[in-house]
Order: structure tokens, then C-alpha cells, then sequence
């Protein structure tokens, strides 16, 4: 945020990448680091302001699409997402590379014959398997662009970034010039962050020129070989204030400013890539937020605390990426050291709101939407003294939904049950004012519903 208050886009945007790092595997920053490193590029290549305008977004945004395919690598490779994507980020399309990380990585911790199946599996359908992950992350990421306004050389960046030179990437085999020149330079600039945070600015530079004219454009390559050369560059990717130099490298001219219409689809657009990383979860956040609006506006809220709710509550769970699909898509009870990584969601979604000026408010809500009024709730278990109205109402509406909508472990409840189930926790882990405002709201709504469908009808 600005001393006149203006609030700009590079900032909410790179601090929320934060949360695709995560969703990725990857060490936190990859984003911003890869942004700084294609900015570079882009520079060093004369690319116009108008195109390093667009290539930065696209870089920060580059793996807005990537918790869509979670889920799926789960189930395919029996393997933990998070650590599966780290791991695939280091193989090379060579096949003895691909077939040491599918034996090292492939259903790990199942039995023989299991292992033996899905290897098999693998090794008959990996082409396809792999064309259509990439595919749904590619598509996926480019329509959140959009909600995001952001335009169709941003969203074809993002569609293209599994793209290799010479046509061997994915989904549709692009070769050479057809690839999106942002594509080219995110590609190169997110595998050179990879390396470098293994093995330092030698690995990266030596990985980069392995994959020449395979992965990436001969003449970006060199382009990165002459801006590698600048050891303020490498020692920038480590310093504290990275954050502030990746601002920094946006086209003065052309700094986009976020109003309050932009900061709603900013974060409808983060809640998709929420709630994409788990087919239980899918319209969770934007459910939440009606709910809560729901209460809010039976608790007598103004119009403007009304939609900063709606915000927040669409937020909520955004620290849910940094947990495995392998514990959230469970068909059973979590084991402790599973529980535990559920428990750290709230604090971790607390982590990255908080880093940002204009969100920073909706950070409480995010970290503290599993507390219990009596002191029993995670993370850090405080009491009704410490958990304010904002919460409450998150609260009840998280709830509310999570009773309702399908668990990996049970079919979801009637809304009349879920009542009942609730009306159980009021005082502990439930207020009564929320509680009873949702039934009030809920009631409200079913009578419009009911109302227009009736007036359908007669028409």
C-alpha cells in the first residue's frame, strides 16, 4: 500500500504466490524469485513496457492453476501430492529420468501388489496421464486469469507453460515460435529457481543450458546466460527484501492500482484455486461466504463490513494448500501426524494474509476460523474472550457447509440435520447469536428460492 493509500496489484498478487509455492512443493518465494529472473530476460530481450507488464503476472501467476490437478496425482500415482510436484519439478523429459522418479515416487507407501499394479498403469498410460493433468492445470489456470481481468497474453502464458521447444512438452505439443514467448521465459526462469535453490547459480545455469533447444528457446537461453553473469541477481534471490525489488521491477508507467471491485475478484479467484484441490471441497469457500453474509446481514452488518466478510471468508481456508490431498481426501480417520498437518492450515493461511496490506485484516479470520469457544478448538486453542464476532460467524458458516456437502467419509447431511448437529456445540464450539441468525438467513433464502421458483411456474 501506498502512502496516499493506493493499494497496488504487484503487491497483493506477489504475496498471494505465496500460497501457490505452497501447493507446489516448492520452497517459499519460487514465484516471486521466478518473476525476478524473467524480468531480467524480458529486460535484457527489449521487450516492450506493455509485455513486461503482462509477462510479470504471468510469472507470479504462473501455478494459479495447480491445485486442480492435486487431487488426481493423488489417486493416480497413490502418492502425496505435495512432495510428488517437488520432486517431478528436477526430471528432465529424458525417459531414464522420468522412469527413476515414477519407481522412486509411485505409490511409496502401499503394498506390492498395489505398487506393482499402479506402475504397470503408469508405464501403459503415462502419456495421457500426463497430457491431461497438465492440461486441466494449463486450462484451469488461464480461466482464473481471467476472472482475475487479466488478459488473453497473460492467460496464454499460463496455458503454454508445459510447453517445450522442440514439441516434446504438454498438452498439445507446441514447437519452437508457436509457444508463447511468456511461456518460453517462465519455463526457463521457474526451472532456473529450482536449481538454484538446490545447487546454487552454477546448477541453475547448468541445468538451463542442458535443456537448450529441448525445453527452451535457444535465444532465451542465452539471453539468461548474459543477465547470469550479474551476481546481484543471484544474491537478491536470497536477501529479505526480494518482495520489494519484484515490485519494483513492474513498468513504472504501467503500475495497476486495486480497488476495493478488484480486490472481490482477486480473492474469488484465489478461492478457486482453493477449493479446485479437492473434489470435496468444490464451491466450499464460495458457500462460506454466502453463509456468513447470510448471518452478517441478520446481525444487522453494514453494507461494507458485509462485503469485507464476504472477502475474508472466501480466504478462510487458503492455507488448506499446504496440506497433502492424501490426508484431505482420506476416506477415514486421520492418523496424529496427519492431524497435525490438518491443525497447521489456520496458521499458515494466517501467514500469508497477513503479508498483505490489503488483506491484511482478514488474516485473523483465515487463522483462527477452527478455535472453540471454550479453548478447544486448533491452532493455538483460545477461548470466546479472544475469538471475535468476524470469527464467529466464519465459523458457524464453515460448519454449516462442511456438515452439508459431501466428506470423503460420509454423504453430506440434510440442512435440518446439520441444524440439529450444531444446536449441540452452541456455547462451545458454536455461538448462539450466528447460530441463530444462520437459521434465520437460511429460512429467508429458502423462501425466495421457493418464491422465484413459484413465479417460474406461473410464468
Amino acid at each position: 500500500m501506498t502512502a496516499n493509500g493506493a493499494v497496488h496489484l504487484s503487491e497483493v498478487v506477489g504475496a498471494l504466490s505465496y500460497a501457490l509455492d505452497i501447493t507446489e512443493g516448492q520452497p517459499v518465494g519460487h514465484s516471486i524469485r521466478s518473476c525476478w529472473l524473467g524480468m531480467h530476460v524480458a529486460r535484457h530481450i527489449g521487450l516492450s513496457e506493455t509485455a513486461q507488464s503482462d509477462l510479470y503476472y504471468t510469472l507470479l501467476l504462473k501455478d494459479i492453476g495447480c491445485s486442480s490437478n492435486a487431487a488426481r496425482i493423488c489417486r493416480l500415482y497413490l502418492a502425496d501430492d505435495l512432495n510428488f510436484k517437488q520432486a517431478y519439478k528436477f526430471v528432465d523429459s529424458r525417459l531414464p529420468d522420468v522412469l527413476r522418479f515414477l519407481i522412486a515416487n509411485t505409490a511409496r507407501g502401499s503394498g506390492m501388489v498395489e505398487r506393482l499394479q499402479t506402475l504397470v498403469h503408469i508405464a501403459r498410460n503415462g502419456g495421457e496421464i500426463a497430457r491431461e493433468l497438465i492440461e486441466t492445470r494449463c486450462q484451469r489456470g488461464a480461466d482464473i486469469a481471467r476472472t482475475m481481468r487479466f488478459g488473453e497474453d497473460v492467460a496464454q502464458g499460463i496455458l503454454d507453460l508445459d510447453e517445450h521447444w522442440d514439441g516434446s512438452g504438454h498438452p498439445l505439443g507446441r514447437t519452437g515460435e508457436e509457444i508463447s514467448l511468456f511461456s518460453r521465459i517462465a519455463l526457463l526462469a521457474q526451472v532456473a529457481d529450482v536449481f538454484f535453490m538446490r545447487g546454487g547459480p552454477d546448477a541453475a545455469l547448468a541445468e538451463v543450458e542442458s535443456r537448450s533447444g529441448r525445453w527452451f528457446d535457444p535465444s532465451i537461453v542465452d539471453a539468461f546466460k548474459a543477465v547470469a553473469n550479474n551476481p546481484h541477481i543471484w544474491n537478491t534471490m536470497r536477501s529479505d527484501d526480494l518482495p520489494a525489488h519484484v515490485v519494483a521491477m513492474e513498468p513504472v508507467t504501467l503500475v495497476r492500482e486495486v480497488d476495493e471491485d478488484y480486490l472481490d475478484d482477486i480473492a474469488a479467484g484465489f478461492a478457486q484455486v482453493v477449493d479446485a484441490k479437492s473434489p470435496f471441497t468444490a464451491g466450499h469457500s464460495d458457500r462460506v461466504a454466502l453463509f456468513a453474509d447470510l448471518i452478517a446481514g441478520e446481525l444487522g452488518y453494514s453494507a461494507t463490513r458485509r462485503r469485507w466478510l464476504r472477502r475474508a471468508a472466501l480466504l478462510h481456508d487458503i492455507g488448506k494448500l499446504g496440506v497433502p490431498n492424501s490426508i484431505l481426501d482420506k476416506n477415514g480417520k486421520p492418523d496424529p501426524e496427519e492431524w497435525a498437518s490438518i491443525r497447521r492450515h489456520p496458521e499458515l493461511g494466517r501467514t500469508i494474509l497477513a503479508k498483505i496490506a490489503a488483506l491484511e485484516d482478514t488474516a485473523t479470520i483465515a487463522g483462527s476460523h477452527h478455535e472453540r469457544l471454550d479453548g478447544g478448538g486448533y491452532p493455538r486453542g483460545i477461548g470466546a474472550n479472544e475469538i471475535d464476532l468476524d470469527t464467529r460467524i466464519v465459523t458457524v458458516a464453515d460448519i454449516f457447509d462442511a456438515l452439508t456437502a459431501d466428506r470423503p467419509y460420509r454423504k453430506a447431511m440434510p440442512p435440518l440435520q446439520a441444524f440439529s448437529v450444531m444446536q449441540a456445540d452452541i456455547g462451545t464450539a458454536i455461538d448462539e447469536a450466528c447460530f441463530a441468525a444462520l437459521q434465520r438467513g437460511f429460512v429467508r433464502m429458502k423462501d425466495v428460492t421457493n418464491d422465484g421458483e413459484n413465479l417460474r411456474q406461473a410464468s
